[in-house]
């Protein structure tokens, strides 16, 4: 298999730099530049006015834009997976292939395993592939190649070699129909793999952004995407190419009474929770942790030493959910700070059908009685 999956890479390597060559483009370098105003060492990088003029995107068209963006300013750059070349289940993809080509975008056997095998083959030979799993509930027949292959490459090496162009996408999360095999929320089993980054974001804005900075990163990235929001979530989004920064959380709403942690599409419930618990005089700071690994545990613990109560808030299980990690680093860090003990909002330590899914999530009402358990305690 490692030999094919080489093989296949080096033929698919070979024929983007003679296509390249034709057309007087080189694919030894790879452009990592973007517009100056895409600097995020200035204060408040998720401050989106200064990336230029902006117009209403939902999520999954904020994607296919930072996968179009990638495509133009990378000729290295692919893009596959299952379905992939007519656009994918969630439409991601819609159009990409028309623009560029069946050799930049195509489909692939329905083989997790395979897509990220080939994947990591192409970004050993210095490309940058954008592999899509249909679903994030599929990604563990390639969890071998992921967590052994992908993240451990530059190490067994010394780091003379790596795959470092890769970016594995993955829609996440409950969606209101999906039941047991098409809402799981696996981010905790990647986050326990030194060599991987773990993004997942909120919104197209942010989408976009984050995506851009994973597929330039130089470590392998799992891109995790909130399906429920590709079409609920619309807000005003960049037009141009901008990055955000990974490994930095951002601080939504500044408050003095609690902290709230989250990630992903649970912030959208978080928010909700704060407004609930606004009348009865609770100040809510929120933040978002953009990445989960790398996590910014310095942002959390600053905010937790000023408020001395903490919530921490995800879909997925509660019982090695990555909260658990916030929570104990929380409590390392910040234990003479606190007022009261850390409330973990979390999924249910089962698996869950259709019927069962309203009860399963961790929606506001639970969120804010946390809230109150915590600052009346």
């Amino acid at each position: 298999f490692c030999k094919m999956r080489t093989a296949f890479a080096r033929a698919t390597f070979d024929g983007l730099t003679r296509r390249n060559r034709i057309g007087g483009t080189s694919t030894t370098k790879r452009n990592y530049l973007t517009s100056s105003s895409t600097n995020t060492t200035e204060a408040n990088p998720f401050d989106l006015k200064k990336y230029g003029p902006t117009t209403k995107m939902n999520m999954f068209t904020a994607i296919n834009d930072a996968l179009r963006i990638a495509l133009e300013s990378d000729p290295t750059a692919t893009v596959f997976g299952e379905d992939v070349g007519f656009g994918g289940v969630f439409r991601c993809s819609i159009g990409l292939q028309e623009r560029f080509g069946r050799e930049r975008v195509f489909n692939t056997p329905l083989s997790e395993q395979g897509i990220v095998g080939f994947a990591i083959g192409l970004a050993a030979l210095g490309t940058t592939p954008i592999a899509e799993i249909q679903f994030a509930d599929y990604i563990f027949p390639a969890f071998d190649q992921i967590v052994n292959e992908a993240a451990k490459y530059r190490y067994r090496s010394g780091n003379l070699f790596d795959c470092g162009g890769l970016t594995i996408r993955a829609p996440y999360g409950a969606v209101g129909h999906g039941a047991l095999y098409h809402s799981q929320s696996p981010e905790a089993y990647f986050c326990h793999t030194p060599g991987l980054k773990v993004v997942m974001a909120s919104g197209p804005a942010r989408a976009k952004g984050l995506l851009l900075a994973s597929i330039r990163d130089k470590n392998p990235v799992i891109f995790l995407e909130p399906k429920a929001l590709y079409r609920h979530a619309v807000e005003e989004v960049p037009l141009g190419d901008f990055m955000l920064p990974l490994g930095k959380a951002e601080v939504v709403r500044e408050g003095t009474d609690i902290t709230l942690v989250g990630w992903g599409a649970q912030i959208r419930v978080i928010e909700k929770a704060a407004d609930l618990v606004k009348d009865k005089g609770v100040s809510c700071e929120i933040i978002e942790l953009h990445t989960v690994l790398p996590w910014d545990s310095e942002t959390v613990e600053k905010s937790v030493q000023k408020t001395g109560r903490l919530v921490v808030s995800h879909e997925a299980p509660i019982t090695g959910g990555f909260g658990a990690e916030v929570v104990a680093r929380v409590q390392e860090k910040c234990f003479l700070h606190l007022e009261a003990p850390i409330e973990r909002v979390c999924g249910y330590d089962t698996p869950f059908s259709l019927p069962y899914e309203r009860f399963y999530v961790p929606d506001q009402l639970k969120i804010s009685q946390a809230i109150l358990r915590a600052c009346h305690f």
